[in-house]
């Protein structure tokens, strides 16, 4: 509704009632389609498939047409074209009602489908046959809705009333209804030579039921009892494809239908000043003195039901001819200066009473004019009045709109500039019992620095901050990020929430100095903020920025924040993995020819080894006992592994433990290798607990590598640990930029399994897990 600028002003009700509609008609849907579903046999659940769901749409005369991609609203059909009266409006189900209670007109089943037949007409031949139809309709649709509000049909706020078609509603709606072919049928008409097609195609015609609907809820909205020939009008812009028409225009009403429920000497007395108003709309001068006669005691000053003069309607129209003509005849200039006449500058806004209205000053910061903001804060409108007023008290509760918080969503700037500079007259703040006892307990809530650039002074309590709080919500909410920043540069301080929204509409944007400058305000916002909006949208948002922009300072600034909220506990160690007691041997028999029963070619060189010790070792170990060739000399080569590096496999075997390895900084890498392709899950663990104790910023982009293509989680992990903890420092190496910021290669079936995972993925997963672990698990920090 924002993006498409319906209006000047989209009230934040309007959102919730249209959100509201939208989930009433999602349940009604699901329960359509659960109604036409088949039931399961297994557990009798209806069984919900897309073709289910689709045949019971195109089925629904009342649901196809709504949940179609058209711009006009099809009513009254479903998919196939056949038209239908709505499950609400049950002719067949009334009558049997009405019968069984006794009320009601009844109505044989000739006349039940004569009366279908008319709410369902398309076409008609002449205005006498509409007129009946329409008569008919209304006869039989308006007590249904007494007896039924729910059931859809037309209606009028009192239900006492009856809702009129004025003549001219009756010809504007043949126009679009007429069919000149149905005229045929008249033996005294005879059909013309020459025919032009203007006819629209059957299927984009709604039946009259919805004419009447459509219309009838028009005239309603205006608090009308008679429909026209705009609410005709405006039902064909919802109904037909390509039909467009003006905003209905403020004019004087007709009281032809108001006079229905007066008197004669009141309706005489009606027409009378109705005929005053169209002989001065003419625009002839020479007639003025006459309508003046007819308008009543007021003269030229009376006003019609709408509460406007002469005066008014002329300078709503635009008409400056007819206003300076009624200036001459002595119409009141001052009548629509309502603060020159002593009005109430707030508005309908009461003291002492509940409040649910909207002050002038509201309205026009939400409209963006600036001279009548100007000019209401002037004659002392207060800005921080919000909408909700009890006991002569505004309040303020989250989401109550004031005066900022309008302008401000609204994108106003210099509207919210002008209120901020506005010198308010000094006056208490009215503060609850829990405030007044939390006054100066919050370090966040200083006074806010006053605005040199407006050249006023900030109320600085705790209302004002309140209300900024708000604006600033509002703004960042619509995407107004100057507004926002202005807010910021007052002191009010940042909520997680609006920072984000800030930031992702700056990045939208490509703003980047406003990018640089909220990156460097995120230190501001407290670590008890942090929730879990920081791990679903702002993790991948900042990771996103570092992933575009490629940007050394925002690089820089990225990183700071990573490291701050990945916290000052240490990187969560690995343990080692204690060995189940399996058979051993005594050292003595490492790589001892005698009493060997298998030999090992590594590296060209022999390394002898015993079967009993091995087939218990790991999967990989006996499998390659097993598939050793059947003859008893033949060695088992080892291509890929270094002859010193596998006599440290097999004394880790032999020896039952790593305590007795001495293991070089220059073998570790190879023996972690080693370990992963034997299988060897507590050696492996060994030399990756050796691994992060002998990390440092030169080699971990090259360990990091390694642990990938190894598919070593738990090292990989901790050295992501170590990544997002010192990356205030990595982020100025070339190879760690590299590794940010080269794509991954493509992967290929030979790769190993995550060697080709982007990095920054990896990293965005290690600290949600952190942030989680350290400010939003039940431990807080125990857990890291």
């Amino acid at each position: 509704m924002v993006d498409s600028r319906v209006a000047l002003r989209i009230h934040e009700h309007a959102a919730i009632y249209l959100t509201a509609c939208m989930e009433s008609l999602f349940r009604e849907v699901l329960s359509r389609v659960l109604r036409s579903a088949l039931v399961e046999r297994d557990n009798g659940i209806p069984k919900i498939t897309q073709e289910s769901l689709e045949q019971a749409i195109s089925n629904d005369s009342e649901m196809w047409g709504l949940l179609q991609p058209y711009q006009h609203l099809i009513c009254g059909k479903n998919s196939s074209g056949v038209l239908s009266l709505p499950e609400s409006l049950n002719l067949h189900r009334d009558q049997q009602r009405s019968g069984r209670g006794g009320e009601g007109p009844g109505y044989s089943q000739a006349e039940l489908r004569t009366l279908e037949q008319s709410l369902l007409a398309t076409r008609v031949g002449s205005i006498a046959e509409l007129s009946d139809l329409v008569s008919r309709a209304m006869h039989l649709l308006q007590p249904l809705h007494i007896k039924n509000p729910s059931n859809g049909t037309p209606v009028h706020q009192k239900t006492n009333t009856t809702v009129h078609w004025e003549p001219e509603a009756l010809y504007t709606l043949c126009y679009f209804m007429h069919c000149p072919q149905m005229e045929w049928e008249n033996p005294n008409v005879e059909p013309s030579k020459v025919t032009l097609q203007t006819e629209r195609p059957f299927l984009v015609l709604p039946p009259l039921m919805e004419w009447i609907r459509v219309a009838v809820a028009h005239t309603e909205h205006r608090r009308s009892f008679s429909v026209d020939s705009d609410d005709v009008r405006q039902a064909a812009r919802l109904l037909l494809p390509g039909v467009d028409c003006e905003p209905r225009q403020i004019k004087a009403e007709d009281c032809f239908c108001a006079t229905r429920k007066l008197d004669a000497a009141s309706t005489e007395a009606k027409f009378l000043q109705d005929l005053g108003f169209r002989m001065l709309n003419c625009g002839r001068t020479d007639l003025v003195k006459q309508a003046v006669n007819l308008l009543g005691p007021d003269g030229i000053n009376s006003m019609s039901e709408q509460g406007m003069t002469p005066l008014m309607y002329s300078c709503v129209r635009g008409d400056e001819a007819m206003v300076q003509m009624l200036l001459d005849a002595g119409a009141d200039i001052n009548s629509e200066l309502l603060l020159d006449n002593r009005a109430n500058v707030e508005g309908a806004l009461q003291d002492g009473a509940e409040n649910y209205t909207e002050t002038p000053l509201q309205l026009a910061a939400a409209a963006g004019n600036f001279e009548l903001v100007s000019l209401l804060l002037e004659r002392g409108a207060d800005p921080m009045i919000g909408t909700l007023c009890r006991n002569g008290i505004s309040s303020a509760p989250m989401g109550d709109m004031n005066s900022f918080s309008l302008a401000a969503s609204h994108g106003h700037r210099n509207v919210f500039r002008k209120l901020l500079s506005h010198t308010e007259k000094d006056k208490g703040d009215v503060l609850s019992l829990e405030e007044i006892l939390a006054e100066g307990s919050d370090p966040g809530e200083k006074r806010l620095a006053p605005q040199a650039n407006c050249g006023g002074t900030l109320r600085t309590g705790k209302a004002r901050l309140r209300a900024l709080r708000e604006a600033m919500y509002h703004s960042a909410e619509h995407g107004h990020v100057d507004i926002t920043i202005d807010i910021r540069s007052l002191g009010v301080p940042w909520t997680l929430h609006t920072w984000l929204e800030s930031l992702r509409t700056c990045f939208l944007q490509n703003r980047r100095p406003l990018i640089q400058g909220l990156l460097k305000d995120f230190s501001c916002i407290k670590e008890d903020e942090y929730t879990e909006e920081l791990i679903t949208h702002g993790l991948p948002l900042m990771f996103q920025i570092l992933r575009t922009s490629k940007n050394e300072v925002i690089g820089q600034q990225l990183s700071v924040i990573f490291t701050q909220c990945y916290g000052p506990f240490p990187i969560p160690k690995l343990t080692e993995i204690k060995r189940k007691q399996t058979s051993r041997l005594d050292p003595h028999f490492l790589n001892n020819k005698e009493m060997s029963d298998v030999t090992f070619l590594v590296e060209g060189k022999p390394f002898y080894a015993h079967k009993v010790l091995l087939f218990t070792a790991s999967t990989r170990f006996k499998s390659l006992l097993q598939n050793r060739p059947a003859a008893e000399n033949t060695c088992i080569e080892i291509s890929h592994v270094k002859y010193n590096i596998f006599h440290l496999v097999m004394q880790y075997l032999y020896c039952g433990g790593t305590e007795s390895l001495h293991i070089r900084n220059t073998e570790v890498m190879e023996l972690l290798s080693a370990a992963k392709f034997f299988q060897l899950e507590a050696l492996q663990r060994h030399c990756e607990i050796i691994c992060t104790k002998n990390i440092t910023t030169e080699t971990c982009v090259d360990l990091y590598k390694h642990a990938k293509f190894l598919g070593a989680s738990e090292l990989t992990a901790f050295i992501e640990g170590y990544f997002l903890k010192n990356m205030v420092l990595l982020i100025e190496l070339d190879n760690f930029k590299q590794l940010l910021y080269e794509p991954p290669p493509a992967e290929s079936p030979a790769s190993s399994p995550g060697i080709c995972s982007d990095i920054l993925q990896d990293l965005e997963k290690t600290l949600a897990t952190r942030i989680h672990s350290i400010h939003l698990s039940t431990s807080k920090g125990s857990v890291v």
